[in-house]
């Protein structure tokens, strides 16, 4: 089963006893509840149309009203008490929302801390002695300011427009946008806004700790229908028309790169070497990747990238060279 069908089955699994509790809750609103665009709900509630029981016949499976689904856009489930409970916990899963509680808390507005700590304190009763485990994990967050942390929240909250000033450190420079929230998520250390963009015309991520300043406006989000939050199931990378394309010679020992990021095509080379294709959000991130690797990846383009590489290692030479 490939990570995407394994997603699926842990999301329909939530989503039966989701549903049961809610009949006729809006499409989109199920959408919201488990951050997946409406799209793949629908998706979703056509595969549990054919689920049930072993050996189940027609009349014994999940029905889905699907006529309520095509004119209201909303969800009907019956016939499906046999998965009416919520999945229990294992003690891993605990542990990982409970690291994930405490990391969210750093970056928490003064207002949600409260419901924080009352779900944090029934986590770590259930999982009882591990919940000791998850003190040893330290999750270390890009610094980012409190006050931006809090007036994103109270904008998202109150339904308002932003307006920021967002540091670009693949340009350097520093860019004014008005901004109408849709989410706020963390993510690979970083905390996130989404919203549209007024400046780009579209649904953009900022990264906080980017945020230089942020400013809640009296003015109502109003973003366009066509606004719809990314699908982060496959990465929070999208691939996009702006993105730089970079081509790497990669080692036999840095094959994990073509194993851990999105690749639009790779060429066997001598020695067990791959040529593959990506591409990215900008020539800081892949200097870092090209770094992480220690000389195992020759970069093929883009050469601005190739001579950064080379200058910093010239660099780091020197530091290191005896007077």
């Amino acid at each position: 089963m490939n990570d995407r069908a394994a997603d699926q089955v842990q999301r329909m699994l939530a989503l039966v006893p989701y549903l049961k509790d809610r009949a006729g809750v809006p499409v989109e609103q199920v959408a919201r509840d488990f951050d997946v665009p409406a799209a793949t709900v629908v998706r979703d509630l056509n595969v549990l149309w054919f689920c049930g029981l072993p050996e189940a016949v027609t009349g014994e499976m999940i029905d889905v009203d699907m006529d309520a689904l095509d004119s209201e856009g909303v969800v009907r489930l019956d016939n499906a008490d046999f998965l009416g409970r919520p999945l229990r916990l294992t003690v891993h899963e605990a542990l990982a929302l409970i690291v994930a509680l405490r990391t969210l808390r750093e970056t928490a507005a003064a207002g949600t801390t409260e419901a924080i700590d009352r779900a944090l304190a029934k986590l770590e009763s259930a999982a009882g002695d591990g919940a000791a485990a998850a003190r040893q994990v330290q999750v270390v967050a890009a610094p980012m300011d409190a006050r931006v942390g809090a007036a994103a929240q109270q904008a998202l909250h109150e339904g308002r427009r932003v307006h920021l000033d967002y540091l670009v450190p693949s340009r350097d420079e520093t860019t004014a946008r008005d901004v109408d929230p849709l989410r706020l998520f963390s993510a690979e250390g970083h905390t996130y806004l989404e919203g549209w963009c007024y400046r780009a015309e579209g649904v953009r991520l900022f990264r906080l700790d980017r945020v230089v300043s942020l400013e809640v406006l009296d003015q109502p989000a109003a973003p366009p229908t066509q606004a719809r939050s990314r699908d982060l199931s496959e990465g929070l990378f999208q691939p996009g028309d702006d993105d730089l394309i970079a081509v790497l010679d990669v080692a036999p020992s840095a094959i994990w790169i073509a194993e851990q990021h999105r690749v639009d095509s790779r060429v066997e080379l001598a020695d067990g070497w791959l040529r593959v294709q990506m591409r990215v959000a900008d020539e800081d991130w892949l200097l870092h990747l090209v770094l992480r690797a220690s000389g195992d990846v020759a970069v093929v383009q883009p050469t601005a990238v190739a001579l950064r590489i080379t200058a910093t290692a010239r660099a780091a030479l020197a530091a290191y060279a005896v007077p």
